[in-house]
């Protein structure tokens, strides 16, 4: 299906979405939000994806919510729009595949929430992030819940509390993104993290995203009680048999994903 807000493609292993509303800063209204929950199903069910990058065109990566649907509406609408951004966020963690954020410039709001919610990020080293919602009456609650799982609570707290503009340097230094790199770089580096994942066991890689955010927030005793019952059944599987094997032998694995 056709998209109005997205791009879509595929490049070998890896899902290539594009958020395509440059000249709105590439602002998550309620359609485009929507086309990507329906984008990344597609992905999330074909097994020849092995990893999706999430990339956006022009200068912004994501201003947030379009603020043109928040003015003059019922509880209701409101009640939809942030229904359907939890959706978002949350379908991103479901998916087997790993989704990597290629952030090429600013990224605030539910922008920034969008980032701290994909699996890993590689940003230019001039991109900039924010949670500016303080300063227009509109607190960030929804990205509130990402970033301080990201960044920690005092962190998240100053982001949160003065709308102040983070650059790529200090996201790294606080774990928002995994790294920064030079602009002419990224979508080379991106790829490169994105085909090094997809080179794994497309069923491991699954099992092992699911048992992350599964444990994460789990007290420790219950998160190892899970985990050795997930490492247990894990160890059943042909692409764990096949892998231990091919290590032993030394010799490339031949994955089957089951």
């Amino acid at each position: 299906m056709e998209y109005e807000n997205l791009l879509r493609s595929t490049e070998g292993p890896l899902g290539i979405i594009t958020l395509n509303r440059p000249e709105r800063r590439n602002a998550l209204s309620l359609e485009l939000m929507l086309e990507l929950i329906r984008c990344l199903d597609e992905f999330g069910g074909d097994t020849d994806v092995r990893a999706i990058i999430l990339a956006a065109a022009g200068k912004a990566f994501s201003s947030g919510h379009d603020l043109t649907e928040m003015v003059g509406r019922t509880v209701n609408d409101y009640r939809r729009i942030f229904d359907v951004c939890s959706e978002l966020m949350q379908k991103i963690q479901s998916i087997p595949q790993p989704v990597i954020a290629q952030v090429q410039g600013i990224a605030t709001a539910a922008g920034c929430q969008l980032v701290a919610t994909c699996d890993l990020a590689i940003a230019s080293d001039e991109a900039t992030f924010a949670t500016p919602g303080v300063k227009i009456g509109l607190f960030c609650t929804t990205p509130m819940v990402a970033l301080s799982r990201a960044v920690g609570r005092k962190r998240a707290m100053e982001m949160l509390l003065t709308g102040r503009m983070v650059d790529a340097r200090t996201a790294t230094d606080w774990g928002l993104i995994n790294r920064a790199v030079p602009a002419a770089q990224l979508q080379a580096e991106t790829r490169a993290l994105a085909c090094q994942v997809a080179e794994s066991s497309s069923l491991t890689v699954a099992i092992g995203k699911q048992a992350f955010y599964t444990q994460v927030d789990l007290d420790q005793p219950k998160a190892y009680a899970y985990a050795k019952e997930v490492m247990t059944m894990n160890a059943l599987a042909q692409d764990a048999q096949e892998g231990i094997s091919a290590f032993l032998e030394k010799r490339v694995a031949c994955w089957s994903g089951k």
